[in-house]
């Protein structure tokens, strides 16, 4: 199964539309996961209209009309992998184990919000993916998303991709 990993896009407000790359990307996933920070249900509903299937949860900078459509945590499994999907995780530092504490028994927690991509595995196993933002680099060299392929129970491949600078 592959997966594409997306949060903090900020349409339209960062940025008018995702780049082609995502887009691409979104028409190649068998599934979409979002983390938050969408900003306008024009983008939800794109999104619905387009990916195979998608997995989203709302972000601090989403309003009343997104929250309505999405809840602030998400779960299910793909390929045999309990996927969970939040914003916000709090500070890196413990991030790992208090992730374990709050997510127990799955597999990969999908978050946003710092715009900062990351790649961690906790104690016990739970894999979390930050992948950055296709629209807001902030300090990052970079605007970045994840594919992830998932398969039998396991993780098989991620893939951090930069989106190049226009």
């Amino acid at each position: 199964m592959h997966v594409l990993l997306l949060a903090d896009t900020h349409v339209p407000k960062r940025a008018r539309d995702l780049p082609a790359p995502v887009w691409t990307a979104v028409d190649a996933a068998d599934v979409v996961i979002h983390a938050g920070d969408w900003v306008d249900v024009a983008l939800l509903d794109a999104l619905q209209a387009r990916a195979a299937s998608l997995l989203g949860v709302y972000g601090n900078n989403d309003g009343p009309a997104l929250r309505a459509r999405l809840p602030e945590v998400a779960q299910a499994e793909l390929g045999g992998v309990r996927v969970s999907v939040v914003h916000e995780t709090g500070p890196a530092a413990g991030r790992e184990q208090r992730c374990a504490a709050q997510h127990p028994g799955r597999d990969l927690l999908v978050f946003g919000h710092s715009h900062i991509p990351w790649d961690t595995v906790a104690p016990g196993g739970l894999r979390l993916l930050n992948p950055g933002s296709p629209t807001d680099r902030r300090r990052q060299p970079y605007c970045t998303y994840m594919t992830a392929t998932l398969a039998a129970g396991a993780i098989t491949a991620v893939e951090l991709h930069r989106i190049p600078r226009q």
